[in-house]
């Protein structure tokens, strides 16, 4: 007799039994954590799910890293007694868009209209400043308009202002019905009006405060300015019966040469004024402005801000660029935190805060100056224009010269100057 063959059920069932623990042994290996098979192995597996989350995109981890900075964020919510906004940092967030461009909103000058005039370089709307022990509301227009509702509100100032007045409009008037919304332009005064709101937001042109003969027609050389810094009165009848007021004065003042400072009438000529040092003169003028405010301003009526000084950026090595032309081609904000540069005059601000802090009106100081003055990459720069045109290629080639290293791109960094008073007016 031969040797028995074994049964053919026996033989399957035994073959099914190994491939059965052979794909048991496949799955346990792939789905439970053996220490055997470390990161460090080459025969590593990943879990379906761990590389389900390898592959989420940029945008998903982003959100998510977004939610868990918020769930461990324990800055308190913004309190004007409390918060101070000049601490902090500027965080980018791609995720944040602003609430406007320089071409959905009709009201920008050009000079300031960066993404219009050629500039590609998108990231510096994107950065978004961040309080190092509060939360900075962010801007609703809508609620804005509320708080502003039957009320004048007016930016008195120099071209800075202006900006600032501009993004305040820019930001607010894309939720106005095309019926409900008018502009007013003048030399001096401009005025927009959200109609359905009662509501206007105003610029005033008075870049020193106090009066000189550069107000109307502009005197493009400094030496042949003369500052009567004992009086606002020709500009101040227009500040009365307004419900808040935004003053600012700095740029003007820093022309680097004495300025010509009169006490009396403009009809004594050249006779009757004094050269003095701009900080001197500046901290005469800011009191003849004080003065002012003091006498004609009801605190229950009127709100009064105070914005502080823009910083300028001429000088590259001011950050460390020892080969850069001024602001040009800057693309991210300075790191060093407490920067302090050349283009920002510390006698100047330590003016502000004595004058302002020995006023009886109560003024809210809007301190932009810090947080402004690492923000190198959102200055106009080339993409501006002079003389009321647009910068020529052969200009944009020459920055030293050329480039605008002192007015802002909009929308841009005023827009965060705004957030700021925002953020105040939900107070009021």
């Amino acid at each position: 007799m031969g040797i028995p063959k074994p049964p053919r059920g026996k033989l399957s069932l035994s073959i099914l039994a190994t491939i059965i623990c052979a794909l048991a042994f496949l799955v346990l290996l792939y789905t439970e954590s053996i220490s055997f098979f470390s990161s460090s192995s080459i025969f590593r597996f990943k879990p379906c799910a761990r590389r389900y989350a390898a592959k989420k995109s940029a945008t998903e981890k982003r959100k998510v890293d977004a939610a868990l900075k918020r769930a461990t964020d324990d800055r308190f919510v913004f309190d004007p007694e409390e918060c101070s906004l000049n601490q902090g940092k500027w965080v980018f967030n791609r995720t944040i868009k602003p609430l406007y461009t320089d071409t959905t909103c009709p009201y920008l000058d050009r000079q300031v209209s960066c993404v219009k005039n050629g500039k590609r370089d998108f990231d510096y709307q994107h950065w978004e400043w961040e309080p190092d022990d509060c939360i900075l509301p962010r801007f609703d227009p809508k609620t804005a308009l509320q708080k502003l509702q039957g009320k004048r509100i007016m930016f008195v100032g120099d071209s800075l202002q202006r900006g600032q007045w501009q993004s305040l409009v820019c930001l607010v008037e894309s939720v106005i019905p095309q019926g409900e919304k008018s502009m007013k332009r003048g030399r001096m005064h401009n005025v927009f009006k959200a109609k359905e709101y009662n509501a206007t937001i105003e610029f005033y042109w008075a870049p020193f405060l106090v009066e000189s003969n550069s107000d109307l027609h502009i005197i493009a050389d400094p030496k042949k300015r003369i500052l009567k810094v004992d009086s606002v009165a020709k500009h101040a009848k227009h500040w009365t019966g307004v419900d808040i007021l935004v003053f600012n004065t700095y740029v003007w003042w820093m022309s680097g040469l004495k300025i010509k400072s009169l006490w009396g009438s403009f009809a004594n000529g050249e006779e009757g004024f004094q050269e003095l040092d701009a900080p001197v003169s500046y901290t005469i003028g800011l009191k003849t402005w004080a003065n002012w405010v003091d006498t004609n301003i009801n605190p229950n009526k009127t709100k009064v801000f105070f914005t502080t000084m823009s910083p300028t950026h001429q000088r590259s090595a001011d950050w460390g660029n020892e080969k850069g032309i001024k602001c040009f081609n800057e693309t991210k904000p300075i790191r060093n935190k407490w920067h302090w540069g050349t283009g920002s005059d510390k006698r100047v601000m330590s003016a502000v805060v004595d004058v302002v802090g020995k006023m009886k009106t109560p003024v809210t100081v809007l301190n932009i100056t810090q947080l402004s003055e690492y923000r190198i990459d959102g200055h106009s720069s080339i993409y501006t224009e002079t003389g009321g045109r647009l910068l020529t290629d052969e200009e944009k080639e020459d920055p030293l010269h050329y480039a605008d290293c002192i007015h802002w791109c909009i929308p841009g960094v005023p827009d965060t100057w705004n957030r700021i008073l925002y953020a105040h007016l939900l107070y009021l």
